[in-house]
């Protein structure tokens, strides 16, 4: 493909939540961002110029987020924009991103679905890739019928227990149980009484931090999993497992795009690597949106290059198709016209602080709806990429 002309650095802007209550997340993500931009650049940066990483701190709050995105559109001219972890947070950023900005936008964490925007690409699992494959495989494989669902009071929670309440009764299971809690919700003790006294055979939990330790360290203490129950948290990846004490998460499963106990050649490089330029407790990992968000950024690099310049309609339709041989957990591949990427999939279960993988799923679609084509608004005429 022919080399740009124009000699300015390609602005890739990242929100990553490196401080409050998600910063164990952030401050993973951070790091994923400044591995690929080094990689990019370490091979001559995309069309013939160099990546400039602009780097923000989302703070673990939405209103922050918000101004954060703005800036990146309206000060640092950036020609994509990817991040946030919270669903809330994805909506935070589209609206000074996308509805005002006239800016591509890629969100990498595993959620809801449902997400239509023309400039918005999502790179993580939906649950068409979570849900669908995973609770008929539990339930057969523990015969399991009675489902409770704690959740926290947000759009990702209440999505996806419709999702999961249509796919567990479908194969003759029943909902003995739903309830909803504020992020930072920690007394449990009513809940968990509800949950024993229901006689669920399942805890599909989507309470979240900061509240979520609290819950599970209740439902630990209850005794649910001794006398049997099974404990599902779909996001849960080795991030979250450093948070609370390894017999609180005992025996828990997990269903996402990569785990660090994936044995494929690529995957195990991606990770030696990772840890050598950033040991610590920052771990790559899936639920974190660390394998979204690599994902993302080499979906958006292949995609540019193909078109040849960062010709905003150009690089969408590139993306619209866009295809990476090596990934976390695996290849991937953006299903046209749906702005979502087919994925491999894994169900693991946690075993003394360590998830371990039980089921290879394979790569699953995400079966999401057709996104219709990208407008420009008035000021974005001249403005490339998704910088608008």
């Amino acid at each position: 493909m022919t080399k740009s002309t124009d000699a300015r650095p390609i602005r890739v802007g990242v929100i990553a939540d490196q401080t409050g209550a998600l910063s164990f997340i952030g401050t993973a993500n951070a790091n994923v961002a400044r591995m690929v931009i080094g990689d990019i650049n370490a091979k001559g940066g995309l069309l013939g110029r160099p990546v400039e990483l602009y780097l923000e701190d989302g703070a673990s709050n939405d209103d922050v987020a918000a101004r954060k995105a703005a800036k990146l559109v309206e000060q640092d001219h950036v020609d994509v924009i990817f991040g946030g972890i919270y669903s809330s947070t994805r909506q935070a950023i589209k609206g000074p991103a996308v509805v005002e900005g006239r800016t591509l936008y890629i969100y990498p964490e595993q959620y809801e679905g449902q997400e239509a925007d023309p400039l918005v690409f999502c790179t993580g699992p939906v649950p068409a890739q979570q849900v669908d494959p995973f609770i008929p495989w539990l339930m057969q494989k523990t015969g399991a019928k009675r489902f409770y669902l704690p959740s926290a009071d947000y759009i990702w929670p209440r999505v996806m227990n419709a999702r999961v309440k249509e796919v567990v009764r479908a194969n003759g299971g029943t909902i003995v149980g739903e309830e909803y809690f504020p992020l930072d919700h920690t007394d449990y003790r009513a809940t968990v009484e509800k949950i024993n006294a229901s006689r669920a055979d399942v805890v599909f939990n989507t309470t979240v931090p900061p509240g979520v330790a609290a819950f599970l360290e209740r439902l630990h203490a209850s005794g649910f999993s001794g006398r049997g129950g099974q404990l599902v948290c779909t996001y849960f990846d080795e991030n979250f497992l450093n948070m609370v004490p390894a017999a609180h998460v005992e025996g828990m499963y997990s269903c996402l795009d990569y785990y660090q106990g994936i044995g494929d050649p690529f995957s195990q490089k991606l990770l030696a690597q990772y840890n050598s330029l950033y040991p610590g407790h920052a771990m790559f990992t899936g639920g974190s949106a660390c394998s979204g968000l690599y994902r993302g950024l080499r979906l958006w690099a292949a995609a540019v290059t193909e078109a040849g310049s960062l010709t905003q309609a150009n690089v969408i339709a590139a993306l619209d198709h866009a295809h990476i041989a090596d990934g976390p957990g695996g290849s991937a591949t953006m299903v046209p016209g749906q702005h979502h990427a087919r994925m491999s999939m894994y169900i693991a279960q946690s075993r003394a602080g360590r998830f371990e993988i039980v089921k290879s799923l394979g790569p699953i679609d995400p079966k999401e709806q057709q996104v219709g084509a990208a407008t420009a608004s008035a000021s974005s005429g001249n403005r490339t990429a998704a910088a608008g």
